[in-house]
This record gives C-alpha cells, structure tokens and sequence, in this order.
C-alpha cells in the first residue's frame, strides 16, 4: 500500500512540475517537498550487488537514476570478489585502459582516452572479467530481442548525457564480414587474381581449401558466428574504399556488410563499466572490492519461498573472517561465477582470448567477423610452427577510437573457471600469438609480431558468460535477482539489464521490457 502511494504521489508530482504557471516557484517547492515525503515514507531498503562487472555496475547506476531512490532510505552496496585488474593479462600487458592507445604521456593530447575519467585505484577488481576484456559491440541486430533496441538507445543517451564520446569511447561504427585468405609472413604471396610468384608454401590445394571451409575441425569458430552468412554467400569482393587497413590486394576476397553506424556501435567496455562504477559511488552506491560473497542467507522458510536476510563476504587478506551485510534485496551479476551461489541458474563458461595492438595510425570504424584461411605453412605459434593443411580461423577485430584495435579469438575448456575471481584467471600466451599472427596475415598495420607495422599492448584472457541472458526475481528465494548468464552480447544489453533490474527492485516489477526468455522463471520451477 505505501509503495503504491508512493508511486502516485510521484506521478503526480511530475505533472505537477511540468506546468508552467505564475505560481510555478511555489508549486515547484511544493511538488519537490511533496516528493521527498513519498520517498522518506518508501520503506527502507538494504541492495546487496554481487559482482562488479558491466551487469552489476550498470545495476548500481540504475538504481541511483531511479525516481525513488532516496540515499536515507536506500542503501546500495556493490561486492567485487577481485581487488586487482591484473588478473587474466600478461605481466607485459598495460593494464590502465585510459593509458591503453598511448603509454606515451607526452603524446596523450593526440588520443581521444586523453578525455577517460582518472584511474580510480580503489575500484581495483571492477570490469575485471569479460567486462574489461571483450570487444564492446553493440547492435540493433544482436539478441535477445526483447531488451536489444531499449539498451541500444540507453547506450547512446547515456554517452550524450556523460560525454561517453570522449570518456569511454562510444561511437556508431560499421560491422562486415570478411573472407581472407593469409599471406605468409616472409613468402612470395600469390594474390587473389593469380599475380605474384607460386610457392608450395602458399598455394593451397584443392582438397585443403575444403577442409579449411564449413564446419570440419579444421575450422575454428569466431564468437559471434551465430549472426555470420555462409562464406559462399559472400560478394566476390566489394569491400568499402574507406577498409583500407586490410590487405585488398593478396588476403581480402570478399566483403558483405552487416550493419551501419544507423545500428551498430561500440564502446570500450572496462572504461564504460568504470565509469558506471563511478557515477554510481557519487550518487551514494557504497563500492568494497576484494570481497568474496561466501553465502545467501535467509530467513526461515514460509512455505515454498524464503525470504533474504543477509550476505555474508570475506576480504582480501583477512584470512577467512566473515563480515555479515543486511539484505533485503540481493542483486546476484556474477557473471559465470553466478553458479556458485545460485546452482539452479545454468549459467556456464568459456575461457576467450584477445589482444590490444597499436597499429601505426588510428583506423577506420569496423568491426570485423572475418572467415581466414591459413594456407599450408602458414606459422601457428599456439599450435605448432607451420599448419600441415590449409585450415580456417575466425577471428574477430573492432577498430577503436583511440587509435588501437582489438582483436580475439574462439573460446576453449582448456582451463576450468577459477574458483573465486577474475584475479585468478590464467592466459594462454600462445593462443594469444596465434591471434596476432592470424590478422597479421591480412594486414600489415595490424601485424604485431615483430615483423610489421604495429605493437601488441596486452594480451589477456577471461571466462565469457553462456547460457542466458538470466533477468529477474529467482524462484523461491524472496527479494533475490539474478541478472547473469549474457553471453557476448553482455556489453550490448548491460544498460537495459541495469534498468530492467532497478525497476524489480523500487517498483516490484521490470516496466521498460518484457523480460520474455530471460525470466529466470521458465528454468527454475
């Protein structure tokens, strides 16, 4: 009853504020009073966020932006089990976003991360998995549906209402996929119109171009080879005159687009989610980093549901002490780590690896889905010195406005999810190299390795969440929301994810989308 007086009062006092009277001061006083009052009556609320990814983050945000939110009535407190950001990178790699397109000081005036927010060093552990660690894509044509075009718009108002352009890298951009054949790093390539000196290092026979075609295991599959067309449906080449940062004349053999800045966009996703992070701690969102939620506690059982009644963390360095958080509402956006405390969600996890290089100059906007075939030859530093048979690789490469360019490759269950945290994720270097010698063999300017044009500035690994997305009230478990399981589309669908939740918590139910196949309520009977 007084949150549904609460949600009248408010209403009213929003017509209230947009009339324009002369008495339009005191209304004003009056409706904001009036306000104040409906959220002081609110009853008190005690957030508990698990997770300080791009999920939880946005969560937070959200909840902050939210009409009822009130910081005497509200308290938000946001649990991060990493207290480091090294975690699944090299010890070579940069590891401060903001310094990631230019370690240079002297040059950041040139670099657009120049404008990022500073580093804040007490939020350590924050976007320290696949939120710091993908590509940033976001599209009109990703999935699922039914939140896809709500946080493709609260993308671009957040980047308008917080400088996002300049602070976290958001921009429209083109989307292609490509078919490339490899050039081999010191051999005389053989184009694609039958120019150039034959080798048997390079010529591809027959048989192997099948195998390096279709879905044999010759054929390494890209991240989001859901929404790539059939190779042979490409166009026989007609790549745009601004793709000029590819090999057109001996690697490139076809070019189809797949989306325009009209639909597709992208952002650096750790600086997003640190800025999200950060916008949300000054509006009163309490950040504690290092802290490893142990259990979900409740109360006793009414029935078939319980109800929360706390969380209970240890810290860093505190051997196995227990801390004990009031909770009346526990948001759980663990990512692949949601399992742990939540094992009817069925959220898995596979390890993805990428990489960050310089090329020699910033490059045009594309996101890249590209299909390579590596003749016989071709060098496979993760794999062995020199690929007996033609074979094909997919990965994938997003052009960056501050003048670097990322790359990854397919994911792996080489290595199980770490126990704990982000901060014991593991890489792989050579599946690492494999990538850079990949896009090296159709571009020059993205060749890092050693042998062309640009500089690898991290490598890097992390678990990418699978099986959802998973959005809403869990269940069974009064006042436990679960919003976990995103896939590669986490960093597309964080902002509706982060506003869909904070309506479940302060009106008792999602009201911009339709949660649909993301209820978690059509797995968990």
């Amino acid at each position: 009853m007084r949150n549904r007086l609460a949600r009248i009062l408010h209403h009213t006092i929003r017509r209230q504020l947009t009339t324009t009277t002369a008495a339009t001061s005191h209304s004003t006083t009056a409706a904001a009073a009036a306000l104040n009052m409906a959220q002081t009556q609110a009853p008190p609320k005690e957030i508990t966020i698990i997770g300080g990814g791009i999920i939880g983050c946005t969560a937070a945000y959200y909840l902050t932006r939210h009409p009822s939110y009130s910081p005497s009535t509200h308290r938000i407190t946001l649990l991060e089990a990493s207290s480091t950001s090294s975690g699944g990178r090299t010890a070579d790699s940069i590891t401060d976003p903001a310094t990631l397109a230019d370690p240079d000081p002297a040059s950041k005036q040139h670099s657009s991360a120049a404008a990022a927010a500073p580093r804040n060093p007490a939020h350590d552990g924050i976007a320290g998995g696949a939120s710091g660690k993908a590509g940033g894509l976001g599209a009109l044509w990703a999935f699922p549906k039914n939140i896809v075009r709500l946080s493709f718009r609260l993308h671009e108002e957040l980047a308008r209402e917080h400088g996002g352009e300049t602070r976290w890298g958001y921009r429209r951009c083109h989307a292609g996929q490509v078919e490339c054949r490899a050039r081999v790093p010191g051999a005389n390539n053989k184009n694609k119109n039958g120019n150039g000196n034959e080798g048997s290092t390079v010529e591809t026979e027959e048989e192997d171009e099948e195998k390096a075609g279709g879905t044999s295991a010759g054929s390494c599959k890209g991240l989001h080879k859901d929404h790539k067309k059939d190779t042979k449906a490409l166009s026989a080449l007609g790549g745009p005159s601004d793709l000029d940062w590819l090999d057109a004349q001996d690697a490139l053999l076809g070019y189809e687009g797949m989306g325009s800045p009209e639909d597709t966009a992208q952002v650096h996703p750790e600086l997003f989610t640190r800025s999200m992070a950060q916008l949300a701690e000054d509006d009163g969102v309490r950040i504690i980093t290092g802290a490893r939620v142990t259990s979900i506690n409740f109360s006793a059982d009414k029935g078939d549901e319980k109800n929360v009644e706390s969380v209970t963390y240890v810290r860093d360095g505190e051997s196995e002490e227990q801390h004990t958080l009031p909770t009346t509402d526990c948001i759980v956006a663990a990512g692949p780590w949601t399992p742990r405390l939540l094992p009817q969600i069925p959220v898995t996890s596979s390890r993805a690896h990428s990489i960050v290089v310089r090329p020699p100059r910033p490059l045009s906007a594309y996101a890249l889905f590209t299909s390579i075939t590596l003749p016989r030859g071709f060098p496979q530093p993760g794999t062995g010195p020199l690929t007996r048979h033609a074979t094909t690789v997919e990965p994938e490469i997003y052009a960056r406005p501050d003048g670097t360019a990322y790359a990854c490759g397919p994911t792996d269950q080489d290595e199980p999810l770490p126990a704990t945290s982000t901060a014991e994720v593991r890489v792989d270097e050579a599946r690492c190299d494999d990538i850079a010698t990949q896009i090296a063999g159709i571009s020059e300017e993205l060749d890092g390795t050693g042998q062309g044009q640009a500089e690898v500035l991290a490598r890097q690994a992390c678990y990418l969440p699978q099986g959802g997305p998973f959005i809403g009230p869990v269940p069974h478990m009064k006042g436990v929301i679960v919003a976990a399981g995103h896939t590669c589309w986490g960093i597309q669908n964080a902002p509706a994810t982060g506003k869909l939740v904070s309506e479940i918590v302060l009106d008792g139910e999602a009201r911009s989308a339709r949660l649909g196949a993301c209820d978690p309520a059509r797995v968990v009977r």
